[in-house]
């Protein structure tokens, strides 16, 4: 079995334990360096990230590792920088060495997962983008960006739920036109790093490279660009590298997990510029799509898994498609350790893990914790007695997802919100399900409150 397909594998049941934003702060830069003697060698990108990953995630990291491969018994962590990387690289390129080290597999793995200059991963393409009834809209806009850059759908806002392929069509706008044209200055980055980028460039007091280095762009995508809210320092500067770009007819996508009206704690001149140009959604899936997105998948492994078992997966993981590859990853990774076939049966027995914590319980303290972290609010604000907009949609829709979700009573749903009277919950719920079905954008971003519930 292929090492890095290992530890993608483990990385798809990681996922399932861990938030989003976790995922992407420690996990999403690691690789496997290496495999011997029942050892794997992780590489990370800084001594922070070993520190926090040894300390905080050590377990989970060894015990999705083991439950892969039972040779597995330790795992260590082995810093490594870009700098370093690209140098060995050329060196690689130059002269080849008879002996593989370490830091040689790391170099081969680097050379062709990401591009330093762009931090573009080249496996995102449309080309292997399925397309289906809740993406078409965000697909063709996307392509549009890459035929007409800086002069249709600028910028583009591209929003949706966890895993449902915002990254890889973000991605893909990078990757066609750094092969279309190379000559085009184009960075991906992650809110995160934007922020990142610029806490350092203030304490090394390198601002003027800073802004050079994200204003003297061709096409600047920012992925995740939710977790600037109450950031008020890399609002302001990401305010100016937009209006800068945007002078210059340069292009700039972003994603979000929710629409730009529902980031919560944005100031309003950003707000505008985000709703500027073309805003498009990515919707769960459908079965079909499912179905073609695990085919394709088991195209690139030479058919592996039988369609009884493909099929088995696309229905029961109707909404995440990270977690369906992560599923498809899993079962292959055990059909390669085992060297034979698997069974429906076996198919299932595998994945009962990742089924039963789709099931979870949720409780009411949770869908309250989850809905007034969503809007950026304080737990008394909804559970408080103000009539302000801002608190009694949240409020409401709080009400509506007890509802809903738990099958609670009115009455008990009342006494849970500050002990009100039933006929107020009745009519919150009355009010978001016509919001609902005459607004398509508040019904997104109910889609997206939903999974949030049943996602840690």
């Amino acid at each position: 079995m292929d090492i890095q397909e290992l530890w993608e594998a483990a990385l798809g049941e990681i996922k399932l334990n861990i938030s989003k934003a976790n995922y992407l702060t420690w996990l999403k830069d690691t690789f496997i360096v290496g495999f011997k003697e029942g050892t794997i060698s992780l590489g990370v990108p800084s001594s922070f990230t070993k520190e926090w990953l040894e300390n905080k995630y050590h377990k989970q990291i060894l015990h999705a590792l083991y439950n892969l491969d039972p040779k597995i018994k330790k795992v260590e962590y082995l810093v490594t920088t870009n700098g370093d990387s690209i140098k060995k690289i050329e060196t690689k390129k130059t002269k080849r060495s008879s002996s593989v080290s370490k830091s040689s597999v790391l170099d081969e793995q680097l050379e062709f997962n990401i591009d330093f200059n762009t931090n573009l991963n080249p496996k995102y393409t449309f080309e292997n983008f399925v397309i289906g009834t809740n993406n078409e809209l965000a697909n063709a806009a996307a392509l549009a960006v890459t035929e007409n850059l800086g002069e249709k759908y600028n910028p583009l806002f591209i929003y949706g739920g966890v895993g449902l392929g915002k990254t890889h069509l973000l991605q893909a706008i990078g990757n066609k036109l750094r092969k279309e044209k190379k000559k085009l200055k184009i960075l991906y980055a992650s809110s995160e790093k934007f922020t990142d980028d610029l806490v350092n460039a203030i304490r090394g007091q390198k601002m003027t490279e800073f802004k050079k280095s994200f204003r003297n762009l061709d096409l600047l995508l920012i992925d995740d660009i939710q977790f600037i809210a109450g950031k008020d320092k890399t609002q302001e500067e990401l305010f100016h590298t937009f209006n800068t770009l945007y002078g210059k007819n340069k292009q700039i996508v972003f994603t979000s997990d929710r629409p730009p009206k529902s980031i919560p704690s944005v100031e309003e001149r950003l707000r505008s510029r985000f709703e500027g140009g073309m805003i498009a959604d990515i919707g769960y899936p459908d079965f079909e799509t499912r179905l073609a997105i695990l085919k394709n998948k088991n195209q690139d492994v030479s058919h592996l898994i039988s369609d009884d078992i493909l099929k088995y997966i696309a229905e029961v993981i109707p909404r995440n498609i990270r977690e369906l590859e992560g599923a498809f990853n899993r079962v292959m990774a055990h059909a390669r350790l085992k060297n034979s076939p698997i069974s429906l049966e076996e198919t299932k027995k595998i994945l009962s893990l990742i089924l039963n914590k789709s099931s979870k319980y949720i409780s009411p303290k949770e869908v309250i914790k989850k809905i007034v972290s969503f809007y950026d609010l304080a737990e008394s604000d909804v559970l408080g007695r103000s009539r302000k907009k801002e608190l009694v949609k949240p409020r409401q829709i709080v009400m509506y997802l007890l509802r809903e979700e738990l099958q609670y009573s009115y009455t008990s749903i009342a006494e849970k919100l500050g002990n009100r009277d039933h006929t107020t919950v009745i009519h919150a719920c009355k009010k978001i399900s016509a919001e609902i079905e005459k607004n398509p954008v508040f019904s997104q971003e109910i889609t997206i409150l939903k999974e949030i519930l049943y996602n840690k």
